[in-house]
């Protein structure tokens, strides 16, 4: 340290800004390069009276008076003003606190809509859920333990296109099941449901019964066999209304054929209004040899036609079946064939034809009383 003082390259520089006083007090001289800049402006920025002290009030030599004094800078003389943006004019009655609309009022961290808003603002409503039906079965693991348990099923549908891997061996085992297969797009499964991989089942919600338990039940009671057979009905809500009112008669079952035709899904269940748990119903594959068979066991099958006997003048005594056939299409040919007799209901009316549970529930009360009789 002592060498740093000592060594005459090191010079201590003065203050520019360092100052002192002046004898009489009255005058503070600042001390710099030159003294020019002082003496330009006179005696100085600061003004002190006679004892030292000094005095705001007192006015520089040359400075406007107080009041006169624009908002902005003076400009220098001898420059240009600067350029100054004109101030932007607001939009008449755009920011008038008038014409806003009152705002919204938060108290105790709860939101208080407007009044205006309160009565304008609609109630939403629930949004609504679709949910998948009861008895899909969706992804290829739950199909196939389906189909290999033997549960009933109504019909498998899977994606167009070509089949591999696990997808080729459940389409064979539900055709070697007799299962309905029926190739559709893939927009109608994603329809239904997006996670399908590539194909959906429907089960049946009731587990079917077969024929001979239909004779059975019959057998059991000490009666005659009364069947309904259905032919091409699609209507799950005709389905359930002829399940109800063959439970009222007393009939011992229900046959509904397995293509092109309803099966017991949960709307036809739930059209029967129970009556499905106390009649049974059978699905079977080829219609005409199950005509066959019933004329074997000394059972007179009747066609419910346009053109037939009135069902008045019939008499339905011992084994009875009575086939009705859908709304537009009536019973096939090939069905037609097998029955023994044709009967139909006389109509007075416009209209040419009933209802399938209509017409079905006409003629197995006309049975009712014939047996009684």
């Amino acid at each position: 340290m002592a060498y740093y003082d000592q060594n005459p390259n090191n010079k201590r520089r003065p203050r520019r800004d360092s100052g002192a006083w002046e004898e009489e007090g009255s005058r503070y001289r600042t001390s710099g390069r030159s003294g020019k800049r002082a003496d330009s402006r006179g005696e100085g920025r600061k003004s002190f009276n006679g004892a030292g002290e000094h005095n705001p009030n007192k006015q520089r030599e040359g400075a406007p008076a107080r009041g006169e004094q624009s908002r902005g800078r003076q400009p220098m003389p001898g420059r240009k003003p600067p350029l100054r943006k004109p101030p932007m004019r607001k939009a008449p009655g755009r920011f008038d606190s008038a014409l806003q609309p009152e705002r919204p009022q938060y108290m105790e961290h709860e939101y208080v809509a407007p009044p205006e808003r309160r009565e304008a603002r609609p109630e939403r409503a629930p949004r609504e859920q679709t949910l998948p039906p009861e008895n899909m079965l969706a992804g290829r693991n739950p199909i196939r333990e389906a189909i290999r348990s033997g549960r009933d099923i109504e019909k498998l549908l899977v994606m167009r296109g070509e089949l591999s891997g696990s997808a080729r061996q459940i389409v064979q085992m539900a055709k070697e099941a007799r299962i309905p297969v029926q190739e559709v797009e893939k927009e109608r499964l994603d329809e239904i449901t997006p996670h399908h991989q590539g194909m959906l089942a429907f089960a049946s919600a009731y587990q079917y019964a077969t024929l001979e338990d239909m004779l059975q039940t019959a057998a059991d009671r000490g009666e005659d066999p009364f069947l309904i057979i259905l032919d091409g009905v699609t209507d799950p809500q005709n389905l359930g209304a002829v399940i109800r009112t063959a439970e009222c008669v007393g009939a011992h079952g229900v046959i509904v054929r397995e293509r092109r035709s309803v099966g017991l899904t949960p709307a036809a269940v739930k059209a029967s209004a129970g009556a499905v748990e106390y009649v049974k119903v059978a699905r079977v594959t080829n219609l005409s040899r199950t005509l066959e068979e019933l004329k074997k066991r000394n059972i007179w099958i009747y066609a419910l036609t346009m053109e037939g006997e009135d069902y008045r003048r019939v008499a339905f005594s011992g084994g009875t079946a009575l086939v009705v056939g859908s709304e537009g299409e009536g019973i096939s040919r090939l069905t037609l064939e097998h029955c023994d007799q044709q009967v139909s209901l006389p109509m007075r009316g416009q209209l040419d034809s009933l209802n399938a549970a209509v017409a079905a529930s006409v003629a197995m009360y006309q049975v009712l009383a014939a047996r009684d009789a």
